[in-house]
């Protein structure tokens, strides 16, 4: 599992994945995903809040999600592409 001070660009790694994949982004969509089961793997950005953050991580390492941190919000958003920032997405069956 990569750390926060492990960022990943959108031309590597995980993030490439992304991209081609059905995607849900925000916490709240995301949240719903990991209890139905269908996350595959998740970005969080680095520069988002903590609160929100923090349990989405702590609840992909219980399920034994991959994580992957994005150094910015709106990285992460335009990956996802969409025009705003966005603190967390994951990849869905």
């Amino acid at each position: 599992m990569d750390t926060k001070k492990d960022c990943k660009i959108p031309e590597c790694g995980d993030l490439a994945k992304l991209s081609h994949s059905k995607v849900v982004v925000g916490a709240k969509q995301l949240r719903k995903a990991l209890e139905r089961g269908t996350a595959k793997f998740v970005c969080l950005a680095k520069n988002a809040d903590p609160a929100i953050t923090a349990p989405i991580e702590e609840n992909c390492i219980q399920k034994g999600i991959s994580v992957t941190w994005v150094c910015t919000m709106q990285e992460l958003g335009a990956l996802c592409g969409i025009d705003v920032g966005a603190a967390a997405a994951a990849a869905v069956d």
